[in-house]
């Protein structure tokens, strides 16, 4: 039903990306706002029409041909739409995130003692008929830091999957793991 979809494509819906792990020894895990994000994404109206790994690219922002559309981070016009659906990376500090009620949801780093096991927002996106479903990691989108502060060096290999991660400060003489990591998409 056009109607119906021009009603979904125009309407803004914000999904969080949120991170979990079993942390020891881990001070912070944040994003690394210059990394590519990989996700799988769906038509909200349509169980069938999905992209798979597509990648957003924080720092290279896609301009519109359309005056009232502003820049975003990936658009896809789907089979039979005439608009575009489109993402956009949201910042922690935007407006959306005011209040208490969004409080919550507002990303950013992973506190190692305070969230391990927890699921802790870490990117919003602003999403026009469009939904992400499934985070990929390619490698370099997380700082890590021991939990005396220190930046572990090789961190743009890094790939955090279900696989378990184990590091060494040799600095502070600390011992570093994040063993069963999860993510998922959240509709705020």
């Amino acid at each position: 039903n056009p109607g119906t979809w021009n009603r979904i494509v125009g309407k803004m819906v914000v999904f969080v990306l949120c991170i979990k792990a079993q942390l020891d020894g881990v001070g912070t895990i944040s994003l690394n706002p210059n990394a590519n994000i990989c996700m799988d994404v769906r038509n909200p109206l349509s169980d069938y029409e999905t992209r798979e790994k597509i990648v957003l690219h924080p720092s290279e922002p896609i301009e519109s041909k359309n005056t009232r559309e502003g820049p975003c981070h990936f658009a896809i016009t789907w089979e039979g739409s005439k608009k575009r659906s489109t993402m956009t990376i949201v910042a922690p500090s935007d407006k959306i995130f005011k209040g208490t009620k969004r409080d919550d949801v507002r990303p950013r780093s992973v506190s190692g003692s305070e969230d391990s096991e927890r699921f802790v927002p870490i990117l919003a996106l602003e999403c026009r008929g469009i939904e992400p479903y499934k985070f990929h990691s390619l490698g370099g989108e997380f700082f890590v830091t021991s939990e005396a502060g220190a930046k572990l060096e090789g961190m743009e290999d890094l790939i955090l999957t279900e696989d378990d991660f184990a590091d060494y400060d040799d600095v502070n003489e600390i011992s570093i793991s994040i063993l069963d990591f999860k993510s998922k998409f959240v509709r705020v």
